[in-house]
């Protein structure tokens, strides 16, 4: 069958998805020359500018992962003032997490929740791991950002300044090399080096063991791969067994983890909880998922005491297609030691907890890969009052700004878990609502009220059964935003630039207005 035969296929088969997705490659053109900001022009020089009779504002950037070069985009395009700090070399540095997996690695969502600015432009609806750090690249190297970033420069402190020069933020006590900064961007994110727990008796394992993340180059055709985990890792460890033709494939892992469909439509309407939370309406759309996508797999589903949103889900559409070919197999259990032919496993039963009864087997294989996961980046840098007491994060305001210091955003960084989150539009919008706290001093939220407001968001959630800020939705999400902008009239003007980046300069001559009566006073 060919090419244009299969393609046809496809739509036939799924026609609301493939016309949604045509819709927005061809929308991503117009999402750019509608909101992304215009890069500075080659000859810019930033510093010490002024703009509209404010003094221009410098922000530290700490990683230069995606979601730092997208922050970082957002401040140059919008006349501010950056420097990036990356503790890694260029190539394992320059986009983060994407810049040190596998190539065969791929979007698990739709590319439509990862567009981390507007100007990325995919061709692809689940772009690959080259794809997304090509975008992240592009995106650096188009507003400049290369004369604005200095790699190999680990972060260890950010603290504010205490002499009479002025207010501001020094990194690592080198004011003479890098000056003061108005604002920080703490963009290290939650995926570090990679996460390599001990198995009891490896030594005696006659096999390869590998963690998910070194998968290139390797060879699995004709092996019986081990993959010990259960979450995303674990989806695109199969995928590279998959493709690389193994034998047999055995995914062992120790809990439980809800599974939706690798579809746009599912994946938005599950974002669309405002709530951020279980609900009485919570059985409908996990009865669903058992019913037609788990279908005759559903003992492998999550209990019923296990909800949908409590969990960040995996995305993916061939898993079951594997398991029901008998290409590969999930086990629920846990990993009693490793042996020379594979490891011997607790296969525990749906509802049973960690450590509980099961059936002891020997899982034969040769090659085991750790889908572990990634260690967490340190936010250590931070003053210590930023991680102390009831108000550490993920308990801070919108989650990103430590209550005592509204000129911190820590983007991407403090979350646990969510559906439909990632590197979406609010990369942009909380770089947004800090330029606003350092240009408008009437906007910024003082330290009892962001107190207040996270107090609330932990009444208003006292039912979850996670913590508040442990999960939330994209749709709780733009709640808590337009909530804040609310609540504060002078952020009303704020409110079109905070939101899609544009109408700047109307709040900005009022600003500039409210400094000279302020002077003149």
């Amino acid at each position: 069958m060919n090419r244009f035969n299969m393609d046809l296929l496809s739509f036939l088969r799924h026609p609301f998805v493939h016309t949604f997705s045509l819709l927005y490659l061809l929308g991503q053109t117009f999402v750019t020359w509608l909101f992304a900001p215009s890069p500075p022009p080659p000859s810019d020089e930033t510093t010490n500018k002024k703009d509209s009779g404010l003094k221009r504002k410098r922000i530290a950037i700490i990683g230069a992962g995606l979601t730092g070069v997208s922050s970082a985009a957002h401040c140059i395009g919008h006349g501010f003032d950056v420097q990036i700090f990356e503790a890694r070399p260029k190539d394992k540095g320059l986009g983060g997490i994407w810049s040190r997996v596998n190539s065969t690695s791929s979007l698990q969502v739709h590319s439509v929740m990862y567009r981390f600015h507007p100007s990325v432009h995919y061709d692809t609806a689940y772009p690959s791991q080259g794809e997304i750090r090509e975008q992240i690249v592009n995106l650096w190297e188009r507003y400049g950002l290369d004369q604005h970033t200095v790699f190999e420069y680990k972060v260890t402190s950010v603290r504010k300044a205490k002499n009479g020069k002025g207010d501001g933020w020094i990194v690592n006590d080198d004011e003479e090399t890098y000056g003061r900064f108005d604002g920080v961007i703490a963009a290290v994110g939650v995926c570090g080096d990679p996460k390599m727990p001990s198995l009891p008796g490896a030594e005696r394992f006659k096999g390869q063991i590998y963690h998910s993340s070194e998968l290139d180059g390797k060879q699995a055709k004709g092996k019986r791969v081990l993959i010990v985990g259960g979450g995303a890792s674990a989806i695109e460890a199969l995928e590279f067994a998959v493709k690389s033709e193994a034998a047999q494939i055995d995914v062992l892992a120790r809990s439980d983890k809800w599974v939706i469909p690798r579809n746009v439509l599912v994946q938005s309407l599950l974002a669309c909880n405002v709530f951020g939370q279980e609900t009485s309406f919570s059985w409908i759309p996990e009865w669903l998922l058992r019913r037609f996508f788990y279908r005759n797999l559903q003992d492998i589903s999550p209990s019923s005491s296990k909800g949908l949103y409590t969990d960040t889900p995996m995305a993916n559409s061939d898993l079951f297609e594997q398991i029901r070919r008998g290409k590969a197999s999930w086990l629920r259990g846990d990993i009693l030691s490793v042996e020379e032919d594979g490891i011997r496993f607790n296969h525990r039963a749906q509802g049973v907890s960690k450590g509980g009864p099961g059936r002891e087997r020997l899982v034969e294989g040769d090659l085991i890969i750790m889908a572990t996961g990634f260690h967490r980046p340190s936010l250590g840098f931070l003053p210590d009052d930023c991680l102390e007491g009831p108000y550490a994060p993920p308990n801070w305001y919108l989650q990103v700004f430590p209550p005592r210091y509204p000129d911190i955003a820590a983007t991407n960084s403090t979350y646990l878990n969510a559906i439909g989150t990632v590197g979406n539009i609010h990369i942009g919008i909380y770089t947004r609502f800090l330029l606003m706290f350092l240009t408008d001093p009437l906007t910024r939220p003082r330290e009892e009220w962001m107190k207040i407001w996270i107090d609330f968001t932990k009444l208003m959630k006292r039912l979850a059964p996670t913590g508040a800020f442990d999960f939330f939705t994209y749709a709780e999400l733009i709640y808590w935003y337009c909530f804040v902008l609310i609540v504060n009239p002078f952020r009303w003007k704020w409110a079109l630039f905070v939101f899609f980046g544009i109408g700047r300069w109307l709040p900005l001559k009022v600003v500039q207005g409210e400094e000279i009566m302020r002077d003149f006073t």
